[in-house]
């Protein structure tokens, strides 16, 4: 009888409990050379787990006397899918599945060319424990399925290499998000795998911002580097800046005066800017305003805004998570043929390209962590995982403009573990960057029918979703909640909405049909246009966008409340209403 420990031992990710991949192991990207790890690879379903029980990455296909042993598994006779990837929408017999694969796939390392440098595996996302091993070795683990993770793998690379990753998007109510979501749990690794080679001093950060209540006459540039001491210069040739920094303990920071031609969704001006260290170099291109709050207002650059938005989440029917730039562009452009001027990235964080492309077309985001619903807030791992995750966000997409509110969590209920858990991811948002708004999507307290959370004393933007008319169907509770508020902040209505199966039609009274969608989208713009404390809306939401919990005749696992189809042809009659009330500004 095979006496194995994958048979005796119940807790083996023991053996995987160290080398975890955060936000601090991130290294600044913009403008560095890669190597594409993307592209074919083998892969398995595991479903037991048995690669990390068993210890597939040792390879060891012959006891110590040289006889051959008989192994669970076969790399090169595996099939392949081309990675990054869904693997439910790439697969159809993978549709449905969830829980640990394989993926494996060999690639040559110049170890000449590459002689004397720091070399780190970079993976995009990967959804939502990922356990990475090269050449037989254990090199790190992540926890998060929405943002990026680094190792150095420089004396793990030889000539010829053998990579796996096993991919576990098993659900959990300890994680981040918890077990129980409203959109679809896609598996795999869905954005780019690389290796970046650097020389053994290099910088790690660059942060590039205009100073708050600067009279937007200053900008701050703070870097961070490898080494602890050096000199960082910096170059940004259209406002004839260059200048150096001394480092001190890995960091420096100057400010510089400056007049940049500021940047809004109507003037989305960009700069280059390099920074060199060394023999290192980076490079951005970086958009400066100003987003603040005063009172009730919400200012850009000094001017009162109303956010003209909607929410959209990183699903598509033919990719999954996996979108390809053109899509996003087709967000974008959508968006803006509603006249929108803001996007609410729900739930979680979308690809880094998204802000980037947002950054050069103009459009404000509102950015989120997937703190969602009844996440296990008496947890200190979980809260770990969750700022781990804003951390990475945040790190990642500092330099990005078009990005000007961090959010940390959507419709939690008021508690006290809840307060102390999201009041301290607000209080870390703001020590971590102070040039951008923090809020989160808060229910409506329901005893009250008011716009009340305990939250609110820590956000600078309130954001309230309130399906009146849809899940509340006595409209008149709308004017009330209304009038029964009387907050202090801007209030964002972060979500409202209605399904409506595209060519359904009916009565306004029958759930389902565009007419009733309509109708929902008609009242509530009657009200909220009346409320001088609502700042801006993101109702809910763009596209149609699977979700196993929508099983209903009019949804067809699909939450169909999207103002167009899932497949982004057929506008709703919505789409009109909410485009008409977006043109009087």
């Amino acid at each position: 009888m095979q006496e194995t420990n994958d048979i005796l031992i119940s807790d083996y990710k023991q053996d995987y409990a160290g080398n975890n991949a955060l936000a601090k192991d991130l290294i600044f990207m913009g403008g560095r050379q890669t190597y594409s790890l993307n592209g074919e690879w083998h892969y398995a379903i595991d479903q037991y787990d048995t690669c990390l029980r068993q210890k597939w990455f040792l390879e060891q296909y012959f006891d110590k006397d040289g006889r051959s042993l008989p192994v669970d598994f076969s790399f090169q006779d595996w099939p392949t899918i081309s990675l990054p990837c869904s693997v439910n929408t790439e697969k159809p017999e993978l549709f449905w599945y969830e829980g640990p694969l394989v993926f494996t796939r060999t690639f040559s390392w110049d170890m000449q060319e590459n002689m004397g440098k720091k070399v780190f595996l970079r993976i995009g996302a990967a959804n939502y424990f990922s356990y990475i091993f090269l050449n037989g070795k254990y090199i790190c683990k992540h926890e998060g399925g929405s943002t990026p993770f680094m190792w150095d793998v420089t004396e793990y690379l030889e000539k010829e290499n053998r990579i796996l990753i096993v991919s576990d998007n098993t659900r959990n109510h300890l994680f981040v998000p918890t077990e129980n979501t409203d959109w679809f749990n896609y598996s795999g690794v869905y954005r780019d795998i690389e290796l970046v080679a650097l020389p053994t001093e290099y910088l790690k950060d660059l942060k590039v911002n205009l100073v708050p209540h600067s009279d937007f006459s200053q900008i701050r540039i703070a870097a961070e580097t490898s080494a602890d001491s050096g000199i960082v210069t910096v170059e940004i040739p259209e406002l004839q800046i260059a200048t150096s920094m001394e480092i001190q303990n890995g960091k420096g920071e100057i400010v510089v005066e400056a007049r940049p031609n500021l940047w809004s969704p109507e003037t989305p001006i960009l700069y280059d800017v390099t920074a060199t260290f060394g023999q290192d170099k980076v490079v951005d291109r970086v958009g400066f305003r100003e987003i603040s709050v005063e009172g009730r207002d919400i200012l850009l650059n000094g001017k009162k805004l109303f956010l003209r938005g909607v929410s959209v989440h990183e699903d598509s029917q033919f990719t999954g998570k996996a979108l390809r730039d053109e899509e996003r562009l087709t967000i974008i452009r959508t968006a803006k043929e509603l006249g929108a001027n803001y996007l609410r990235l729900a739930h979680y964080p979308h690809h880094e390209n998204m802000a980037k492309l947002c950054d050069e077309q103009g459009i404000l985001l509102w950015e989120e962590i997937p703190v969602y619903w009844a996440i296990a807030f008496d947890n200190p791992a979980t809260y770990n995982n969750a700022r781990n995750q804003l951390e990475e966000l945040m790190c990642r997409d500092f330099n990005r403009a078009s990005v000007i509110i961090w959010s940390v969590g959507n419709e939690n209920l008021d508690s006290d573990d809840r307060f102390r858990f999201m009041g301290n991811l607000a209080d870390f948002a703001h020590q971590y960057d102070n040039t951008r708004m923090v809020s989160a999507a808060c229910l409506v307290d329901g005893e009250t029918l008011s716009i009340k959370d305990r939250l609110a004393e820590k956000l600078d933007i309130i954001g309230v979703n309130e399906y009146i008319g849809w899940y509340s169907p006595n409209f008149e509770e709308l004017p009330q909640l209304m009038n029964n508020s009387n907050p202090t902040k801007p209030v964002i209505i972060s979500e409202f909405g209605a399904d409506a199966t595209p060519g359904l039609h009916g009565s306004v009274d029958d759930k389902g049909t565009e007419e009733c969608q309509e109708a929902i989208y008609r009242k509530q713009i009657e009200v909220i246009r009346q409320i001088p404390y609502i700042k801006g809306i993101t109702p809910w939401i763009l596209f149609d966008f699977r979700c196993p919990r929508r099983t209903a005749a009019i949804q067809g696992y699909y939450n169909r409340k999207g103002l167009v189809s899932s497949d982004r042809t057929y506008y709703k009659p919505a789409f009109s209403v909410l485009q008409s009330f977006y043109r009087e500004f």
